[in-house]
């Protein structure tokens, strides 16, 4: 069983919203592996259950429901980025930046007061996790960074980043169908974009039942907020290395050769590591939050076994 309480914090340009899950039973010995054995406590040096936050973008709390069930033994904490679900933004912004995230993530950590936190972060949110380790590393005792979009760190970066700036331009002219479309093709294509990927034939948002007409609204956390700050960021390998931080970048096994995956393994090669593999894809440990299943189960043993290693 776990207690959850909400909570706000007030950033710069933004009023945060985050949820703290805790154990209400006493610190057991975390879920079994199916096997009849069990993981380790999620204890901390001082007896206390060790903090782990989970972290997306543009996804907010509700897509970590179900991962976050699995580790009752840990004080579970999510939150929506600014500009998503509850995390209002206040100065008007229409784009953020990973660095701006990062910041958040850190007041958020403070906020808390258990000290240096494990992070599982995904997609943008694993972008953003790795800004704040840049940054703040003794924040972050380890962080599983899970496909992180980087379009700078790929061998075909410049078509990657045309690809995406493409689908904000359509978002700015055309509306959401147009440009979620483009989107939904471009992240299920398989291997490096090539270099007249943004010439070809545009797809119909109808062949993916998304809506044809512009309703006007351009207030899209992935395809206004998100898109271009998250794909073009350029990690600083350096300071990532030099963070007391341990680092395990991630892909799913079954996302082959799109473009997270490819892009965690080569920010797994810029550490001078292999990527971790988990199951299912780039939402394996989703469970039908928005629609899709992935496997949450097996995703959820994967991670606790990472987290559990040391070194």
């Amino acid at each position: 069983m776990t207690d959850l309480e909400t909570r706000t914090l007030d950033a710069t340009g933004a009023t945060l919203a985050f949820d703290v899950r805790r154990p209400t039973d006493g610190i057991d010995d975390g879920p079994t592996d199916g096997k009849g054995r069990r993981g380790s406590t999620g204890v901390g040096a001082g007896g206390e259950p060790r903090v782990l936050l989970l972290v997306g973008s543009p996804m907010g709390a509700d897509g970590f429901r179900t991962l976050a069930s699995y580790f009752t033994d840990r004080t579970v904490v999510t939150y929506d980025p600014r500009g998503v679900g509850r995390s209002a933004r206040t100065d008007g912004v229409a784009e953020t930046r990973p660095e701006e995230h990062a910041d958040d993530l850190r007041r958020v950590i403070e906020a808390l007061g258990s000290g240096a936190v494990d992070v599982f972060a995904s997609s943008g949110g694993a972008v953003n996790a790795l800004t704040l380790v840049e940054r703040h590393g003794d924040l972050v005792r380890t962080l599983v960074a899970h496909e992180p979009p980087m379009a700078r760190v790929l061998p075909d970066r410049e078509a990657a980043l045309a690809a995406c700036e493409d689908i904000h331009r359509t978002y700015l002219r055309e509306g959401t169908g147009p440009a979620m479309a483009k989107f939904f093709v471009l992240v299920s294509h398989q291997g490096p974009f090539p270099a007249d990927w943004i010439d070809r034939p545009a797809p119909s948002p109808a062949d993916f039942g998304l809506p044809t007409e512009d309703d006007g609204s351009r207030e899209d956390p992935l395809l206004g907020q998100n898109m271009r700050g998250c794909t073009a960021h350029r990690p600083d390998f350096t300071a990532l290395r030099a963070a007391p931080t341990r680092i395990v970048v991630a892909a799913g096994k079954e996302s082959g050769q799109q473009f997270p995956a490819r892009a965690a393994a080569a920010t797994a090669a810029g550490l001078g590591t292999l990527p971790a593999l988990f199951p299912g894809d780039h939402g394996g440990f989703l469970g039908g939050e928005y629609g899709p299943h992935g496997a949450p189960e097996e995703f959820a043993r994967t991670l606790r076994e990472v987290l559990d290693t040391d070194g």
